[in-house]
């Protein structure tokens, strides 16, 4: 069976954003932006994103393209008789992971998204955002019922096919994305009071950059905000054609990726200085405390419906590639159809998810990683020992076990004035970051 392509290298860039552009972006960054003191956070990322995120995305596209296989295939067929395809697995072990509770909280999305087009939120609830938020989460059926509707929105998407699925999904939901949030942060930046959010944003409190910590979450905000180690990238790099060219790709993912970060910090920050918010809120800034800001805005009940709107579109895109890396490993290990392969996993990752929304009722006092709860135990796994294990093997591949001249061809980098340069960040300093990231998430530094 012909392995399916892309109809055009733009389809191939734009399901990459999408994949790179999620709920990290919008959700994650924030939060983390926050929690790590605004302006120098986003510079240290820039810079992480430029010098290391970029270099990979293009080694793990590389491998997909030469292979022209699935994550655990591609290893088997560029490095044969060798034990370097059983590093695939962390990419589909870590999807099956990170999509069951991906999907828990792309459900909430939909659900807040619902309630805006309802008019339920348009105010404040009698037991407040958050009390409406924990009464949600904390039932039984109602939040695996809005889990149920976003694999199913997932699994359609993904057994339509690479190109008039995932491809033109994301030919839809990135430009419609982009223009929505370029809305939003043009209104938050209206706001009075906004300035001091752009402060926060791009006015770098120097000190910060005495914190050691500040490096380690920058590193892990650009390596994971850019779906680096689980195959995802591998995986879309196998449906490209030989003659597209990889460098080019790369660079304008990953700086798209970087745009749509910024432009959600210029859409949340200015908007939480504007009603006196803690920027550093943590999770809930999102499902809590943004809903409270837009009842406080003039319009703000059309504001919440488009901002949810938006991150249901991120989770989608997101979603499909993830998706996308088991379905294409068992369809060619086992020769099943692209529908009954698609299905099958979405259901396997839906039932995973059941676990983790009643990890938040129900089954609230399981805890199967110390204190951790459901969610925050498989992201723990996924996050921080299966994604840089698989990352870390990708580099280790292209940087140690190809030849050099093997690696710079696979990349399209041969006779590049910044070859070299790429070459040995691959080889010797990507290496030693994602080690370092391994070493600060299991605690060890």
């Amino acid at each position: 069976m012909a392995r399916e392509k892309w109809g055009t290298k733009l389809g191939f860039m734009l399901a990459a954003m999408g994949s790179a552009v999620g709920l990290g972006n919008i959700w994650r960054f924030s939060f983390v932006a926050g929690n790590n003191g605004g302006g120098a956070f986003l510079l240290l990322y820039l810079v992480f994103v430029l010098l290391i995120g970029i270099p990979l995305l293009l080694t793990e596209v590389s491998i997909g393209r030469k292979a022209e296989s699935d994550v655990v295939g591609s290893f088997k067929k560029l490095a044969p008789k060798t034990p370097w395809y059983l590093t695939g697995f962390f990419g589909i072990t870590s999807a099956f992971l990170i999509l069951s509770f991906y999907a828990v909280v792309a459900g909430w999305a939909i659900f807040y998204f619902w309630n805006y087009v309802n008019g339920s939120f348009f105010t404040e609830p009698e037991v407040g955002y958050g009390g409406a938020f924990g009464q949600f989460i904390g039932h039984t059926w109602h939040p695996i019922i809005w889990t149920a509707v976003f694999m199913i929105l997932t699994i359609v998407i993904v057994l339509s096919g690479v190109k008039k699925g995932i491809e033109l999904a994301n030919k839809i939901f990135m430009p419609l994305l982009a223009l929505i949030l370029i809305g939003l942060a043009f209104f938050s930046l209206s706001l009075d009071g906004a300035s001091e959010g752009l402060k926060f944003l791009f006015a770098p409190n120097w000190s910060a950059l005495s914190d050691p910590s500040i490096y380690i979450a920058a590193l892990g905000q650009a390596f994971f905000s850019l779906s680096l180690g689980m195959g995802a990238m591998l995986t879309y790099g196998s449906y490209l054609k030989k003659e597209d060219k990889l460098p080019s790709a790369a660079v304008g993912i990953g700086l798209m990726d970087t745009f749509f970060a910024v432009i959600s910090g210029l859409v949340i920050f200015p908007a939480v200085f504007a009603f006196g918010i803690d920027p550093s809120s943590g999770p809930p800034l999102v499902f809590i405390t943004l809903p409270s800001i837009f009842e406080q805005m003039p319009l703000g009940g059309i504001v919440g419906l488009v901002f949810f709107f938006a991150l249901v579109l991120a989770s989608l895109s997101s979603s499909v590639s993830i998706l996308e890396v088991p379905t294409a490993y068992f369809m060619s290990a086992f020769g099943w159809s692209r529908f009954s392969t698609s299905v099958v996993m979405g259901s396997i990752m839906f039932v995973m998810g059941i676990a983790v929304s009643l990890g938040f009722g129900a089954w609230a006092g399981v805890t199967p990683i110390g204190e951790k709860n459901i969610l925050d135990s498989m992201d723990y796994i996924a996050s921080n020992i299966l994604l840089p294990l698989g990352g870390l093997s990708m580099a280790l591949l292209v940087g140690w076990y190809f030849k050099k001249s093997t690696a710079l061809e696979a990349t399209d980098m041969t006779g590049s004035p910044f070859a070299g340069i790429w070459y040995n960040i691959v080889k010797y300093v990507a290496p030693v970051v994602i080690f370092l990231i391994f070493l600060n998430k299991i605690g060890v530094i």
